[in-house]
């Protein structure tokens, strides 16, 4: 076996390691790196070594869970489709908050590092629909703020949903509910001015 090979079954137990401790803490915020490099039979340096930080690997572990929801929920098909681009980021956003809402260990523990730690200048996925929605009417830097607005107020409310429900009586675990209050967003952000 080559030195790929082994760090890639050495990234494997790790992303396995993640996975399962997630699912047994009560708070995903308290899984240490200790406790993951234990569970995948590696030193700690390792994580920092395959993922650059404790983070970074939770983060991805969560996005291997994402992409598979994603092809569950057929979103290749939704791709295809020649929806108007503010039907499709409903569409694409509701997804997105219905796996964010099903994995909620998983959108506690990456919301702070998505909310605070992302480089914006990476063009976010919704930046090119919500800019064919605008035309000319809105700058690029423009587009690329709402996109990111429209991501990141979804990601903190789904971070934040209990108190949602508790002080404005929206229950975003119900779909019909989590449904119209992603159509009210991508509605607020995307207004039809001229």
């Amino acid at each position: 076996m080559n030195k790929d090979e082994k760090l890639q079954i050495t990234k494997d137990q790790l992303i396995d390691a993640i996975f399962s401790l997630m699912e047994e803490k009560e708070d995903p915020l308290q899984v240490t790196s200790r406790e993951i490099a234990a569970r995948a039979g590696v030193k700690p340096s390792m994580i920092n070594y395959c993922f650059e930080s404790r983070e970074n690997l939770i983060y991805l572990t969560f996005q291997k869970q994402y992409f598979k929801f994603l092809e569950e929920k057929n979103v290749a098909e939704l791709m295809k489709k020649d929806l108007p681009p503010k039907t499709f980021l409903k569409e694409i956003h509701y997804i997105i908050a219905e796996c964010l809402v099903e994995n909620p260990k998983f959108n506690k523990a990456i919301t702070p590092s998505v909310l605070f730690k992302r480089n914006l200048g990476h063009q976010s996925f919704s930046y090119p629909y919500v800019k064919k929605h605008y035309g000319n009417r809105k700058t690029e830097k423009e587009c690329k703020l709402i996109a990111y607005e429209l991501s990141t107020m979804m990601q903190l409310i789904l971070y934040r949903k209990d108190d949602i429900k508790r002080d404005f009586g929206i229950d975003l675990d119900d779909k019909k509910q989590l449904k119209k209050y992603i159509d009210m967003r991508v509605d607020l952000l995307l207004s039809e001015d001229k």
